[in-house]
C-alpha cells in the first residue's frame, strides 16, 4: 500500500468538471461551500507549485468551467472529455511520474468514483477532497464519498492536504496556503 504521505514533488491537483451548467443544478449554500473549498485547494496548489489540471465534461452541454473557479486557475488548458471518468489518457500523460492526484469536483458518484477508480487502475494514488465535491442529492454524495474510500482514496479535507504538503509553518508557503484556507 503507497504511503499515506503527501509529497509535493509526487503531487498534483485535478480539478474535475466544475462547470457552469452542473453548478446550476446544485444546492445553493453547499455549492458556495464547495466553490469556497475548490479555490482554496487551487490557491494552495499554486503557492506550493504544484500542477493544476482541469477536466470539463462535454462542455457544449455543460458549459465552461465556473467563473469562480475560473478566477482562482488564471492561465488554464481545460482538458474536453465525453467519458465521466477524468482519467482520460490526456490527464494521465500530463500526470506523469507525479503518482500522487489530490482531487477536487463533481459529482462525487459519477465523475469523481470514476476517475479515482481509474487512478488506482493506473497505479496512481487519489486524495480525495471531501469538502471540495459534491453531487446534487446528499445521498449521493454521501455513497460516492464511500465508492471513492472503496475504490482506494484516501479521503481527506483541502485544509488536511495542503499543510501535510507544507509539513511545516513559518515558511513563504505557509503564509500563502494559510491565506487561502481562511
Amino acid at each position: 500500500m503507497p504511503t499515506f504521505r503527501l509529497k509535493r514533488d509526487q503531487a498534483s491537483l485535478l480539478v474535475v468538471d466544475i462547470q457552469e451548467r452542473l453548478c446550476a443544478a446544485m444546492e445553493r449554500e453547499a455549492l458556495d461551500r464547495m466553490l469556497n473549498r475548490s479555490n482554496a485547494a487551487i490557491e494552495g496548489a499554486q503557492a506550493l507549485e504544484l500542477p493544476v489540471l482541469v477536466t470539463e465534461q462535454y462542455p457544449k452541454g455543460l458549459g465552461p468551467t465556473h467563473s469562480l473557479v475560473k478566477m482562482r486557475l488564471g492561465k488554464y488548458s481545460a482538458v474536453e472529455k465525453l467519458e465521466f471518468s477524468a482519467c482520460v489518457p490526456d490527464v494521465a500523460s500530463r500526470l506523469g511520474e507525479r503518482k500522487q492526484v489530490i482531487l477536487i469536483g463533481m459529482e462525487t458518484h459519477v465523475c469523481v468514483f470514476q476517475t479515482v477508480r481509474d487512478l488506482v487502475d493506473k497505479g496512481f494514488t487519489p486524495f480525495l477532497c471531501a469538502d471540495a465535491v459534491m453531487s446534487r442529492h446528499t445521498e449521493d454524495r454521501r455513497v460516492g464519498l464511500e465508492l471513492c474510500r472503496e475504490a482506494g482514496a484516501h479521503i481527506v479535507t483541502v485544509e488536511a492536504a495542503l499543510f501535510d504538503l507544507l509539513g511545516c509553518a513559518g515558511t513563504p508557503e505557509f503564509k500563502k496556503v494559510s491565506a487561502a484556507v481562511r
